[in-house]
């Protein structure tokens, strides 16, 4: 992976002759963005193929800078395009505030300060990366891949790059829709890397709901803290789905209000502002406040 500026031209006869690591990988903020503590990077893998170079936003807590000694939890996001900013958002104007949230949950000392990292969707090929498994008629299947590029390529520039807590339970990763079911089936193929998940609003549906046989065999239980949810207007099979999913992971031991927590959101929908309105809860519970 080859992070460069944001405004950097590509060169493609050079990206494909560096190393997967370059010597100085280059953290540049958004000269356009309205948004302080928000750098911007573009980057290439290595791993999986590109349509363009993807866009990772960093979102640093106001204790970054103000405590240089202090290092910081990670919360991995999908979608980051819909996180931060209304002008990158796939409805204009309409995001996840997820900064705005954090910051007033950690001002309140209701959460610890957290770098919220989020990685921009590719557009055409987001279906593909966000699926663990191929289904036979509507494809994908690349989510393990994916994985790849999170834990061996991602995660290693930021924890070099910033002043993170590395180990895993002090990482999380989230995302809704597709994004919830690749933060589900990420964080159950790699507990070591991941300790919190936000599965928001996930696609349990995907391949003949073949996440719950995954599920199923998660033996033994990996020591993870979950987060799981939808919305009551989000149609009542994906309901019906997700309570489903609630019921297996009890079963199988997670604890409700301990390591788990499950909301079915009264008269959410399937969008970005009620995401918006359950990012609160979610960080409440992944990154309680000490």
């Amino acid at each position: 992976m080859t992070f460069r500026p944001k405004s950097a031209p590509i060169k493609p006869a050079i990206l494909a002759d560096r190393p997967l690591w370059s010597e100085n990988p280059i953290r540049v903020p958004d000269d356009d963005s309205t948004i302080p503590r928000l750098e911007s990077y573009q980057f290439h893998s290595e791993i999986l193929p590109d349509p363009d170079h993807r866009m990772v936003l960093v979102y640093l807590p106001e204790q970054y800078a103000a405590e240089p000694d202090r290092r910081f939890p990670v919360f991995y996001l999908h979608d980051g395009q819909n996180l931060f900013d209304g002008r990158t958002s796939y409805v204009a104007g309409r995001t996840w505030e997820a900064q705005t949230t954090a910051d007033r949950l950690t001002a309140a000392g209701e959460i610890e300060p957290v770098i919220l990292v989020g990685i921009a969707n590719t557009g055409v090929r987001r279906m593909a990366e966000y699926t663990p498994t191929r289904d036979f008629k509507m494809g994908g299947g690349e989510g393990r891949a994916y994985g790849r590029l999170l834990c061996d390529e991602l995660k290693p520039f930021i924890d070099r790059s910033y002043r993170t807590k590395t180990e895993a339970h002090d990482t999380g990763l989230g995302g809704s829709s597709l994004g919830g079911l690749i933060s589900l089936f990420l964080g159950l193929e790699k507990p070591d890397v991941f300790g919190k998940l936000a599965v928001m609003s996930p696609s349990v549906w995907w391949d003949h709901r073949s996440i719950l046989s995954f599920v199923n065999q998660a033996h033994p239980r990996p020591a993870l803290r979950i987060w799981l949810d939808m919305g009551t207007a989000e149609g009542a099979r994906h309901v019906r789905d997700t309570d489903l999913l609630y019921r297996l992971l009890v079963r199988l031991g997670w604890k409700p209000g301990f390591d788990l927590a499950f909301m079915e959101a009264e008269g959410a929908v399937h969008d970005e502002a009620a995401w918006a309105q359950r990012f609160n809860s979610v960080l409440r519970f992944l990154f309680p406040g000490t």
